[in-house]
């Protein structure tokens, strides 16, 4: 699948490129900077990490440092120690106790590569977990007032949260403008993976012409690494792949309205990425890795059509999959009791 790539198309990459950074949580970025030092030898074996210097360097809060740590650590990157902060590697007897510095993480001297945590960015991840999670044992009432009095943040906060649940499909306002939690059952689960069979092909399509070449096979090449130490990944890796093919190649499909639609489906991205390993295992086989990787592979022989027929098998089989995890949900996990919840 070999084409020239014209000014046009470098110029949309390059603002696709920023955007999906800005859309990242910052803990993400922080993450995949401590994760390239640390894979580079800039920060050794044995070194001691302490949120306040990492989060000075880059140029944030502490509680995307503090995330972006546990990821690591799920990862088996760092680990805990009997002292303050996480010792890269192993846990040593004898932890190296150094100045990091900004050479050492790959960031230019002035620089902040991690902006400063918005108010409500500090608190989605944990309010999208009890939503979806609450998704799929029945519809609720979200008290956006309580709400913002739990995590002691403005209501103006509170509501930029709900609305990013509302676009992705969890939150809805019902007749007295209250907002409810839509239930991820069987049946909408498997409305909601026909919408996206029948669409997400088209949307392929559309952005194979505008995804350079160099692009599609570094996400073979993230595929390929993950797959090499599967189930030693994190849930933020596992979600970053099914956001390669599902949303950042999509995304360059010039049809926005299509890519409109497919946005309400995102709800199913969001409840496997806190589903896996959490309240559902792991599977002993990599949940969707090797599918990705012969739709990518069909895209780079130039077969089209055969990547359009494998996504929809993809996301058909996908379907079933997910049903059954939230069947172990509902059974292995105790539903959140939320001062911001009600019954309906």
């Amino acid at each position: 699948m070999s084409r020239e790539i014209n000014s046009t198309n470098a110029a949309t990459s390059a603002a696709n490129t920023n955007l999906e950074a800005r859309a990242q949580p910052i803990y993400v970025r922080i993450s995949q900077i401590l994760r390239h030092a640390i894979s580079e030898g800039s920060i050794p074996k044995g070194v001691v990490i302490l949120e306040g210097p990492v989060a000075k360097i880059v140029g944030s809060t502490r509680t995307p440092v503090r995330q972006a740590l546990q990821e690591l650590e799920q990862e088996g990157l760092v680990s805990r120690f009997s002292g303050r902060g996480y010792v890269v590697g192993p846990q040593i007897i004898d932890p190296k106790r150094i100045n990091l510095t900004a050479a050492m993480l790959g960031v230019e001297a002035g620089d902040e590569p991690a902006r400063k945590t918005l108010q409500w960015e500090a608190i989605y991840n944990e309010v999208e977990r009890d939503i979806v999670h609450l998704s799929v044992f029945d519809k609720y009432r979200v008290n956006e007032l309580e709400l913002a009095r739990r995590y002691k943040v403005g209501r103006l906060v509170a509501r930029d949260v709900l609305l990013r649940l509302e676009r992705l499909g969890l939150l809805e306002k019902d007749e007295r403008l209250r907002w409810v939690i839509q239930p991820l059952d069987a049946i909408r689960i498997s409305h909601l993976y026909e919408l996206r069979w029948l669409l997400e092909p088209v949307g392929l399509h559309g952005a194979v012409g505008a995804t350079p070449v160099a692009e599609i096979q570094e996400m073979i090449a993230g595929l390929k690494k993950a797959m090499a130490i599967y189930p030693k990944i994190s849930r933020t890796g596992l979600d970053k792949l099914e956001l390669d093919l599902h949303v950042a190649l999509l995304s360059r499909c010039p049809n926005r309205d299509l890519l409109q639609s497919l946005e309400r489906t995102r709800c199913l991205l969001t409840l496997s990425k806190h589903a896996l390993g959490l309240s559902a295992p792991m599977p002993k086989q990599d949940p969707f890795m090797s599918e990705h990787l012969i739709i990518f592979e069909a895209l780079t022989e130039g077969d089209v059509g055969q990547a359009e027929q494998l996504l929809r098998k993809h996301l058909e089989d996908s379907c079933s999959k997910l049903i059954n995890r939230i069947d172990q949900i509902r059974a292995n996990y105790a539903k959140p009791n939320l001062p911001y919840i009600s019954e309906r």
